[in-house]
């Protein structure tokens, strides 16, 4: 079994006796077979959507210079804006834009753990310049952290839990993130072949919600066979993704999908969008919820029909003996993303990340230097592939 497309829920269907076991058992499905859907109907006002999209292009028409006021180096908690090309995905430069935002937190106590520097305040843009951009982003966030809680417990619902299930998982001040992204087109662009708008990756968390703005395609999700399955933007919906958090969660029951973007083609102008992260407390371990055992009995009946095929070539954050919190992976991997914070802020965790990453590159330059070696000593051999080693015989 392999998804070639993205289901479309009607969140409305949840709200009524009457059709909210359908929508549970297609819940279900969804997180069993795809990892990746579209909600509609999601409550989140019109007007309100429309406000983001013009705020957020807004700030991407300032001069470099206010927008370089907001700059992420300027604070360790990695938030605020980041220049084209300055975020690496799959050790490659995506090519875009964007300012980090989030729930608003004080700055951490000096004495909390290194990784409480990602609960901070927002670097907000002059006000002077877009007197409507804090208040409409502030708003937003709020009406998405409610949002992806609804949502979270009628993920827990779909798999037989108490919709309380995942609670324990969220601080009571519970931050939660947010981008606002501008892919150029590749005519912009310092070569036509770099089309790398964010790179495969998986999202860390429990559930990610993106607001595409039509109508530019680019976004894809990976199935089973490998296979890039394009994710159109589709009016007054939100695309949600489930994360690697959700999926070591519960076993393996909701899958975390790959996905990508696509720089728009040469011409086509600039895409934006504004995915919203659900957060987990970053002190949050590595634990698991007790699933029920009729669901398990799915999750192995859909394993046995795939054959055991999974496509898993990204790095999981939740890997369990590798840390002791949520927070200490999760800062680890904001400064693989971003560099020049991790320069400024994070010196010695940066120069631990290049050294694995050093590592790893010459471990699989071993290995391809093994495969050659083998396979010059089977054609010396006389052993060689295809039909010729059938004529051998």
């Amino acid at each position: 079994m392999s998804f070639d497309a993205i289901p479309v829920l009607d969140l409305s269907l949840s709200r009524h006796p009457d059709t909210k076991p359908a929508f549970l058992v297609n819940l279900r499905n969804a997180l069993l077979d795809v990892g990746f859907l579209y909600i509609k109907d999601t409550g989140i006002n019109d007007a309100l959507i429309q406000d983001v999209i013009e705020q957020g292009k807004a700030f991407f028409s300032l001069p470099e210079e206010q927008k370089l006021e907001v700059q992420m180096k300027n604070v360790p908690s990695f938030l605020g804006y980041s220049k084209l090309g300055n975020e690496i995905t799959a050790l490659k430069t995506d090519w875009r834009e964007q300012i980090d935002l989030s729930t608003p937190h004080p700055l951490p106590n000096p004495t909390s753990p290194l990784y409480h520097n990602l609960l901070s305040p927002n670097q907000w843009p002059n006000p002077k310049f877009l007197p409507k951009f804090q208040v409409t982003f502030e708003t937003y966030i709020s009406c998405m952290s409610s949002l992806s809680t609804r949502f979270t417990s009628l993920i827990a619902e779909s798999l037989n839990l108490p919709p309380s299930a995942f609670d324990r998982f969220f601080d009571k001040d519970q931050q939660h993130k947010l981008k606002v992204v501008k892919y150029p087109d590749t005519a912009s662009l310092p070569s036509s072949n770099q089309t790398q708008g964010v790179g495969p990756h998986k999202d860390s968390m429990l559930t990610s919600y993106l607001l595409q703005v039509p109508p530019h395609t680019g976004l894809q999700a990976q199935n089973l066979n490998g296979d890039w399955i394009d994710c159109p933007p589709i009016p007054f919906t939100l695309v949600v993704a489930i994360g690697q958090g959700l999926e070591a969660l519960t076993h393996g029951v909701c899958k975390s999908t790959t996905h990508r973007v696509l720089s728009p083609q040469a011409g086509l102008g600039p895409r934006f969008s504004v995915p919203f992260f659900q957060g987990v407390s970053y002190d949050a371990t590595f634990e698991s919820v007790d699933i029920p055992a009729e669901i398990l009995a799915m999750r192995g009946e859909r394993l046995r029909q795939r054959g055991g095929k999974r496509i898993d070539d990204v790095e999981f954050t939740f890997t369990k003996g590798r840390w002791g919190h949520l927070g200490e992976a999760t800062l680890v991997n904001r400064v693989k993303s971003h560099v020049d914070v991790g320069e400024r802020w994070y010196p010695e965790i940066l120069a631990q990340v290049r050294a694995e990453q050093a590592a790893a590159r010459a471990k699989a330059e071993e290995g391809l230097a093994e495969a050659d070696a083998s396979q010059t000593r089977e054609k010396a051999a006389g052993v060689t592939e295809g039909p010729q080693a059938i004529r051998a015989h």
